[in-house]
């Protein structure tokens, strides 16, 4: 069991999960799994080729060159929040879409959603001292015109990883 393993043990055990989740290429770095794990569930799901990692202001295109920004966020009962990392440079429209993944403690598909780069701009605020547009991902972003419920065909995915 978990408990009786040392602090130590747990760190090892968490970087040898890391190193598995990338040899199976459902992570692209060894760094926290969420950001990773989101962009292969999402390029799955939606047919999307992942860009390289130093791509400024999206991480994957599909079929036709349209360019995905793809963000996610694991919520925990320490940490309730939905708000996405920032956006940088949101007005210079480096994105078609974006897509945005809340996943609960345990790595279930809570909700997601694909929001067109002009509907990205309406919900979300531009806040002066990070330099970058702050969307969060309440519940009633799903009502907003511009906006796809794509929910159910990451739960199906992510059966599959």
């Amino acid at each position: 069991m978990l408990e009786e393993r040392t602090t130590r043990e747990l760190l090892q055990l968490f970087c040898q999960t890391l190193s598995e989740l990338r040899r199976r290429d459902v992570t692209r770095s060894t760094n926290n799994p969420v950001a990773d794990v989101t962009e292969t569930l999402v390029a799955r799901t939606l047919n999307l080729n992942l860009v390289a990692g130093s791509t400024t202001g999206y991480d994957a295109t599909d079929s036709s060159g349209k360019r995905y920004e793809i963000k996610g966020r694991r919520i925990t009962s320490e940490n309730k929040s939905r708000q996405m990392s920032f956006i940088r440079g949101l007005d210079m429209a480096h994105f078609d879409y974006l897509v945005g993944v809340l996943f609960d403690k345990d790595f279930d598909v809570m909700r997601g959603c694909v929001i067109s780069h002009e509907t990205v701009m309406r919900v979300s605020k531009y806040v002066k001292h990070v330099n970058g547009w702050m969307i969060i991902l309440r519940d009633s972003v799903w009502d907003v015109a511009g906006v796809r419920d794509i929910t159910h065909e990451l739960r199906q995915t992510l059966k599959c990883l």
